[in-house]
């Protein structure tokens, strides 16, 4: 069931959003050559606990870590840990925060020193696809214009999305109806509601689209080897423009 959020509901998620946006910065900064993914995640761990929120990831169905760190052909939920980033690497970040008893999600890729012009073409064209997509992110709209509009973006790119893992509803809990993909045909799913939170989180591969999972159990790479990238936020639907609950740092 679609939870609508009530006003004063929606000032906790902007707490929770700006925690969770000023973490995404914070990992953002730190990648650098020579940084290990395991100093990233301890110092987002360290950073939320100071704001007096949860990691929302930490232990999530058993996820080891505060922060995913995927590394070029890892698309989503790389566990930190010895690895050390290297010039050219690019490094996706997704970050949660709970305070308040409410969520906020985001994701962003970074380049880490000087990264080739195809990567960076990458990690742009998937920002922009999820601008593309909220665009459609109104009131009255179906949720899968929002989903349409992303997968023609990435694919007027050249570019593939995704398809084994989605967007969500979130708020008491991080993933909660509906879901939100980041493909299909436009005027179908749900109406949007002002109200409604959800995370917008579109997932692209330089190459094909299939992905496999390592035998980790949670790391995602592509399936021929080509870069991801990966760009999130959870976004608010509103009786406007949507509003972008970790658009802000504190």
């Amino acid at each position: 069931m679609i939870t609508l959020k009530s006003a004063h509901e929606i000032e906790l998620m902007r707490r929770a959003g700006k925690i969770t946006a000023a973490a995404r910065a914070l990992a953002g900064e730190m990648v650098k050559p020579g940084v290990t993914t395991q100093e990233i995640d301890k110092a987002v761990f360290k950073f939320i606990k100071a704001q007096g929120a949860e990691p929302s990831f930490l232990n999530y169905g058993g996820y080891p870590a505060s922060v995913c760190v995927s590394v070029n052909d890892e698309v989503i939920h790389g566990i930190p840990g010895k690895r050390v980033l290297r010039e050219g690497d690019i490094v996706s970040v997704d970050v949660g925060a709970y305070i308040g008893g409410f969520h906020g999600d985001c994701a962003a890729t970074f380049p880490c020193g000087k990264i080739s012009a195809e990567a960076e073409r990458l990690i742009d064209v998937t920002r922009q696809s999820f601008f593309e997509g909220i665009k459609l992110a109104r009131e009255g709209q179906r949720l899968s214009d929002i989903s349409a509009a992303v997968q023609q973006y990435v694919e007027d790119n050249g570019y593939s999305v995704v398809r084994e893992y989605v967007g969500h509803g979130i708020g008491r809990k991080m993933h909660e109806a509906p879901e939100v993909p980041n493909f299909g045909a436009p005027g179908h799913g749900p109406r949007l509601l002002r109200g409604m939170t959800i995370a917008v989180e579109p997932m692209v591969n330089a190459g094909g689209a299939a992905v496999r999972v390592m035998p980790d159990g949670w790391t995602v790479k592509t399936q021929d080897g080509s870069l991801a990238a990966h760009y999130e936020n959870t976004i608010l639907i509103t009786d406007g423009e949507p509003e972008l609950l970790t658009a802000l740092e504190i």
